[in-house]
């Protein structure tokens, strides 16, 4: 800044504001310059409302820089900060709205449903995974984190902005990783509960289905949530599955409720896929031995009962729940998880399911 322009902006130091301060104290002044001794700047006032008040403040700013040796003449504008409207606040979990047809988001594909008997067995994991996979094969992946009661799709995928809805009633959806992702947790505040009768989880489902631009999708994966409730029936009874996938451990009280979600299914005209088996065994970091904590070959032996394709076996392990945690999911790297996670994939793919 010149010589000129400094004692310019000296002198606008000294005209108080009526509710304290001064011109530049409160940092009103913009674009000060002074060519050929004519002083030109802004002062922008902290809102339209108050710059239509400040007619008087600006013919004496003008006078107080014309009064500075050096300087001819000098012109000042009023500015304020456009005023812009909040967007429309969007409700989410209203009772599901009457509809003609079912629901099938336009430009989607397919929707797999991710489900399990029982919470516990790292259906939400295997889902995020899966969704990476898909994406780092080049497909274009959704994933609708439908477990509304205990959402963590966000937290796997480091998502902590809150999706927009620029009219109130459509809404973008979030991206990370290569995947475009919808979930309820990041509607609510974190650690805020939705407390949900059957209704309206069934019109949150129907909003995340049909009111996200999901855009073009090769595949929208469905992390549904445990058990054989509200979630699943709306899923399976108003929108075009295409088929299930069911995840569970190898131990007999989980395969308990992995059959009864092979019911469900089944029970609504579902089919299942297949079934992948995860924490299917413990590898030491130490001294390499194999230990089935969870037991052995429990979901190998049901799916060759009931004639399912087994699409994978998954272990326990300790990276695969950190990076869960941090919010980059382990098939983003290329270590034995990350390519079983895209051997998973690639299975899909090649079946012509996804």
């Amino acid at each position: 800044m010149s010589e000129l322009a400094e004692a310019v902006r000296d002198a606008l130091a000294r005209l108080s504001l009526p509710d304290g301060g001064d011109l530049v104290s409160r940092d009103m002044i913009r674009a000060l310059r002074v060519d050929d001794g004519v002083a030109r700047f802004v002062i922008e006032a902290p809102s339209a409302a108050i710059a239509r008040q400040m007619e008087p403040l600006r013919r004496a700013a003008e006078d107080a820089a014309r009064a500075v040796p050096g300087i001819k003449n000098a012109n000042a504008a009023l500015s304020a900060p456009t005023e812009t409207k909040a967007p429309p606040s969007l409700k989410i979990g209203g009772h599901a709205k009457p509809q003609e047809g079912p629901m099938k988001p336009p430009g989607v594909k397919t929707i797999l449903a991710i489900g399990s008997g029982k919470g516990g067995v790292g259906k939400s994991t295997v889902s995020s995974n899966l969704a990476v996979a898909l994406a780092r094969a080049g497909k274009a992946v959704g994933l609708l984190d439908a477990d509304i009661h205990g959402p963590s799709q966000p937290r796997m995928f480091g998502l902590t902005k809150r999706p927009a809805s620029p009219d109130g009633k459509t809404i973008i959806p979030l991206k990370a990783h290569g995947v475009t992702l919808m979930s309820i947790g990041s509607m609510l505040e974190e650690g805020k509960a939705a407390v949900w009768r059957g209704p309206m989880l069934m019109g949150a489902l129907q909003q995340m289905l049909m009111q996200v631009e999901w855009g073009e999708l090769d595949t929208l994966i469905v992390d549904l949530p445990p058990g054989t409730g509200d979630v699943q029936l709306s899923l399976c009874q108003k929108s075009q599955v295409t088929g299930a996938i069911v995840v569970s451990t190898p131990q007999d009280v989980a395969l308990l409720d992995a059959r009864k979600a092979l019911d469900a299914f089944a029970t609504l005209k579902t089919p299942v896929l297949g079934l992948i088996e995860n924490m299917a065994v413990f590898v030491c970091p130490d001294c390499g031995s194999e230990h089935h904590i969870f037991g052995h070959g429990g979901v190998t032996r049901e799916a060759e009962r009931l004639g399912i394709p087994l699409l994978g076996q998954l272990p326990i392990d300790l990276e695969t729940r950190l990076a869960g945690d941090a919010g980059t999911p382990i098939a983003l790297g290329d270590g034995p998880m990350a390519q079983a996670y895209a051997g998973l994939a690639h299975r899909l793919i090649d079946g012509g399911i996804v």
